[in-house]
Formats: structure tokens, C-alpha cells, sequence
């Protein structure tokens, strides 16, 4: 290749994008220096041309359609940020399929039709980095493919959206409900004017999935991940939390059950003596254990302009190096061949055993707590504690019931009889216990 520039194309110039660029101009000569070669970024597509970014670009890098890169043999890296699964997916396919490497930050891409990808990539023998799809600035893919690799990991658990760790954070340190809390987050940025995809757990799930494929080197599909969102979590429960020794937390949780593999994202109770019980505001955080080395904690920014915008610079940097010593494709896009993944069995609702956190709204009536109590029995899910706060004559107050472990399901069947007593108002709340994170 000699002393030619690396030439790359971007598409998408949203608020990633934009952090590329800026961090692309601003560590040019340490890039160069660092790799050998500079990296030229020449093109950039995006349907909005006009809008300032606060960047300075040459005339003509910024353009409105996607094909002047795809179609442009002189392009050796495109940069996919544009997000989405329908143009993405054909985009990144065509520049695989052109020998061009690619970059992404797309864990919606990667979940839902990352077989598809990786395939591609290794058939082509080309190069994808993807880092920046999980965990933001924390190098946590990089870790699992290469770091860690030699171990057998038994469970990865880990706050990997910013949005909702942010959102129960301010909640359990201000106070506010989940609504109040929420605006706030918008007028702050750290929200989107449609919060659905983080705040209901979607967004954590496809990161959970792409981690599940390369802690465990199987494939859980994306249907069978356990999502539940925070936006039922109160500040009644963020203080009984508090009361039991436990901090509530949005956790996406994967770990080995025998040959099967659990798998959920949901608001969690963790206890504050483990240290992600105190990573606050937008930070993510992931927890690996694995059988030699146990333990292992990442922390780090995981979403915004520069942080993500720093991964996808390594990326770039990583497969550049490749490129300079001929060593495109050496390594799967997984650290496996894709050949070696199987799908792994998920542990069904019915097999699913854990300790949960129950909220109840009780009216004063004579017998009600023993209803409760009666109705849990029945189902086999027995009680380690009960908090019932003093009574006001016609009103309806909160019953606390701690678990002991029990199976999800019969859990589940139990609380929806409850709900069905006439002492019980409203809907009844159920957080799942971790005692023991990895």
C-alpha cells in the first residue's frame, strides 16, 4: 500500500458522526504517527446537507447520497452511524461485498441480523469493528474477544444503558417520580423526545445479545431475551429498596444455567455493597465472571458524542493497521469462526428461579394480608419478609413481601391472582433480587 492515505467514507452525520470528524481532525498527526499512514476521511453522506455541525469540511466531502461511496473503489473503510436495520443492513452488506471494511456503531443491526453481517465478513475477508455498539468508550467487545478469551465466562451482567441508569439514579439521589425524572433528562439531553427504545429495555437488549455472543460463543435470539422497561419503578420502591440494603438498577443479565442460558433485561435490585450498586448518573458499567479469573468490573462513559466517537476512532485505527500489514480478515469479526456458534437453549419462564421484591397496595380490610399470603403459598413462593407500614382507616397502604427463591412463573400466576382481590389497588409491582452479579 506504501505511503497512501487509508481513504473512509461516513455515513450518517448525526451527533456520532460529528464526534468522528471532530476527533479524526483533532489527532490527525497522532493517528499518523501511531499507524504509519494517515486516514483520510473524503466523503460523508447524509440526507440533511445543510445543517451546521459545528465542522470544518472541504467542498464536496458532503454529500446526499450513499451510493457515491458505496460505488467508489477508492474507498477502503466505510463507516456505518446512520442507525436502523433496513438501509444500514444493505449498505453494510454492499461494501462487504465491494471488499471495503466496515465500522459500526449498530447494535440494532448487529442483534437482529448480525449472522448475516459477520458471515459476510468472513466470506469476503474483509474487516468490521464494531466496539462502539456495547458500553460506548469501555472497551468491553475488545475485552471479551481478545483480553478474556482464554476463560470460560459463567455469567456477564451489566448497566449498559445511560438513559435509565440516569433516570433511576436522580430518582433514588433527588427524589421525583419516573415522569418528573424524565423531563428532566430530556431538558438535560441525556433523554430522547421518545425515550421508548431505552427506557422499556430495548436498546439494553441488543447489547445483551451481542455480549452473549461473544462471552459465551453462542447465539441466544433476540425473541428470546426477558425485556422489561423501568417505567414502573417508583420512588416507594427505590425506598423500600434502600431499606432492604439494595439499590435499583436497569441490568441487563445473561449467565450459564447447566447447558442453558438465561437471559434477561429488566429493573433489578442490586445490593449496595457490589459496586455497581454505585455507578450513577449516565456512566454504563459490565460485570464478566469467568471460572479462572472471576471477577472483572468495566466502567466507563458509555453513550455521547466523544466517548462513542472514541471506539469508533480505535476501530477505524484497528482495521487501518490491518490493512498496513496485510493482515485483513486473521481474525473473525466474533474472535470464532462463525461456523463454531451454535444456537443455545434459553431457560424457559417455568425454569427461571430468583428472589423478587413484591409492592402491593393493601385497603384496610380485615384478612387481607392473609389472603396474600395464601394465595403465594399455593403457588409454592415462599416469604422471607414482610414490610407493612401503619394503617389509615379506608386508605390503601404498601405491603413489601421479599422472597425467597422461587420460579419466575409461579411467581407470576400468583401476583395476577392477587390482583385480582378487591383488597388490592391497582397494579402490583415485582422487581427481581440479585445476590450474586458476575
Amino acid at each position: 500500500m506504501g505511503e497512501r492515505a487509508i481513504r473512509i467514507g461516513l455515513i450518517g452525520f448525526g451527533t456520532i458522526g460529528t464526534g468522528v470528524i471532530k476527533l479524526l481532525q483533532r489527532q490527525r498527526a497522532s493517528i499518523r504517527d501511531t499507524l504509519g499512514v494517515g486516514l483520510e476521511l473524503v466523503r460523508i453522506a447524509d440526507i440533511d446537507t445543510r445543517r451546521d455541525r459545528g465542522v470544518k469540511l472541504a467542498r464536496g466531502v458532503l454529500v446526499g447520497d450513499a451510493r457515491v461511496i458505496l460505488d467508489d473503489p477508492s474507498i477502503d473503510i466505510v463507516i456505518e452511524l446512520m442507525g436502523g436495520t433496513g438501509l444500514a443492513r444493505r449498505f453494510m452488506l454492499e461494501a462487504i461485498a465491494a471488499g471495503k471494511d466496515v465500522v459500526t456503531a449498530n447494535k440494532a443491526l448487529l442483534a437482529h441480523h448480525g449472522d448475516e453481517v459477520f458471515r459476510a465478513v468472513e466470506r469476503a475477508g474483509v474487516e468490521i469493528g464494531f466496539e462502539a455498539s456495547v458500553g460506548g468508550g469501555i472497551p468491553i467487545i475488545r475485552t471479551l474477544k481478545e483480553s478474556l478469551c482464554g476463560d470460560r465466562h459463567q455469567a456477564i451482567s451489566g448497566i449498559v444503558n445511560g438513559t435509565c441508569n440516569y433516570i433511576l439514579s436522580r430518582m433514588s439521589e433527588e427524589g421525583g417520580e419516573f415522569a418528573a425524572v424524565l423531563k428532566r433528562a430530556q431538558a438535560d439531553g441525556l433523554a430522547e423526545a421518545d425515550p421508548s427504545f431505552d427506557v422499556d429495555g430495548i436498546d439494553a437488549a441488543h447489547k445483551l445479545a451481542l455480549l452473549i455472543q461473544l462471552a459465551f460463543r453462542v447465539r441466544v435470539p433476540f425473541t428470546q431475551i426477558a425485556v422489561e422497561g423501568i417505567r414502573h419503578v417508583s420512588q416507594a420502591d427505590i425506598a423500600f429498596a434502600r431499606e432492604f440494603g439494595y439499590a435499583i438498577k436497569s441490568m441487563a443479565v445473561a449467565k450459564r444455567c447447566g447447558d442453558r442460558i438465561e437471559a434477561s433485561v429488566r429493573p433489578t435490585m442490586v445490593p449496595r455493597r457490589h459496586a455497581l450498586a454505585s455507578v450513577n448518573g449516565a456512566l454504563n458499567a459490565i460485570a464478566v465472571r469467568g471460572e479462572a479469573l472471576g471477577d472483572t468490573l468495566y466502567v466507563g462513559a458509555g453513550a455521547g458524542m466523544m466517548p462513542t466517537a472514541t471506539a469508533v476512532v480505535a476501530d477505524l485505527m484497528d482495521v487501518a493497521r490491518n490493512r498496513v500489514h496485510g493482515s485483513r480478515g486473521r481474525v473473525a469479526p466474533l474472535g470464532y469462526p462463525l461456523r463454531l456458534q451454535t444456537r443455545a437453549l434459553t431457560v424457559p419462564p417455568d425454569d427461571r428461579l430468583g428472589e423478587y421484591y413484591l409492592r402491593f397496595l393493601l385497603v384496610d380490610r380485615p384478612g387481607g394480608l392473609g389472603r396474600i399470603a395464601s394465595i403465594l403459598g399455593v403457588h409454592d413462593v415462599s416469604i422471607a419478609a414482610v414490610i407493612q407500614r401503619e394503617r389509615e382507616h379506608g386508605r390503601a397502604v404498601p405491603v413489601v413481601i421479599r422472597t425467597h427463591q422461587t420460579r419466575e412463573q409461579a411467581l407470576r400466576l400468583a401476583v395476577r391472582a392477587i390482583d385480582r382481590l378487591a383488597v388490592v389497588r391497582g397494579r402490583s409491582t415485582v422487581i427481581r433480587i440479585e445476590e450474586s452479579i458476575g
